[in-house]
């Protein structure tokens, strides 16, 4: 991998990472538009660490808030009842599902997950649903409602993003308008809940960065450094976005997105399992 390529691919990651969209499967799609090859599920994994990092920073007075509470609420009964500890253990956890089912499919979201065709279909489908969940979701609770059982609900709709196309904030926040969340609150919860699953999965995959046929370090570490500047604009911009917007742009989006592969793969212009044909 070339510098050029890993901005090209930082800036992609950090553009999609929030938006529900996928950026793995973006990451995928713009690989092999430009006939670069797919960049692997290494390379995703830790680019995703820097748009984390920009979630951290965004939600930085929440999270520190949270951490603090539910380690006071190990030993200190006061903070027991205390909102943002309950938060903390909720995030825990949601954060149960992908971490299970992503050692569980670590072969399939390697390899057999990052085929076109597929990507192609969860665009479509998980669009679909996000626009569903989206028009007709009650809009009555916020995350004070957020119980153990929609937790890990949560989890669960987080978990269906180990297959590129499905996104991960798109995911969970369709889950989360299908349980009757506000806007608001399903994607503030999506991003929370995102971090511990997605530090976890980046720092897992780092081993194998400059390994066989993974990208060197110099290239991945550019590309995280871009996709954490750009996440942090996009994730400020989404949270406001979505406060009098709904998601429907999102959906078209990735229903033509999906239409688009199909007719490149089942045409011949890209193969599936990699990039550009002839390329």
């Amino acid at each position: 991998m070339g510098w050029f390529e890993a901005i090209v691919l930082g800036i992609v990651q950090g553009l999609t990472e929030f938006l529900p969209v996928s950026s793995s499967a973006h990451l995928r799609v713009t690989a092999a538009f430009a006939g670069w090859g797919d960049p692997g599920a290494a390379f995703t994994a830790v680019t995703q660490i820097g748009t984390e990092l920009a979630v951290i920073l965004f939600f930085a007075k929440k999270i520190g808030t949270i951490i603090k509470s539910w380690f006071f609420s190990l030993y200190k009964a006061e903070y027991r009842r205390d909102q943002d500890a309950k938060m903390g253990w909720l995030i825990i956890v949601g954060s149960i599902p992908i971490a299970v089912l992503g050692l569980l499919f670590q072969d399939q979201i390697d390899h057999a997950f990052r085929d076109l065709r597929l990507i192609a279909t969860t665009l479509i489908v998980f669009g679909l649903l996000l626009w569903a969940a989206d028009r007709f979701g009650r809009q009555e609770r916020d995350l004070d409602h957020l119980t153990v059982k929609h937790g890990l609900a949560y989890g669960f709709f987080q978990a269906l993003a180990l297959v590129p196309g499905v996104s991960r904030s798109g995911g969970t926040i369709t889950g989360g308008r299908l349980m009757g969340y506000n806007r608001a609150a399903a994607a503030e919860y999506s991003f929370l809940l995102a971090v511990p699953a997605v530090m976890a999965s980046g720092l897992y995959k780092l081993t194998d960065i400059g390994a066989g046929d993974a990208p060197a370090w110099g290239p991945t570490i550019l590309a995280t450094v871009v996709a954490f500047a750009v996440g942090y604009a996009v994730v400020a911009w989404l949270m406001s976005y979505i406060k009098t917007h709904s998601f429907l742009p999102f959906v078209i989006y990735r229903v033509a997105l999906g239409l688009l592969l199909y007719v490149l793969v089942f045409t011949g212009v890209l193969d599936p399992n990699a990039g550009p044909v002839g390329t």
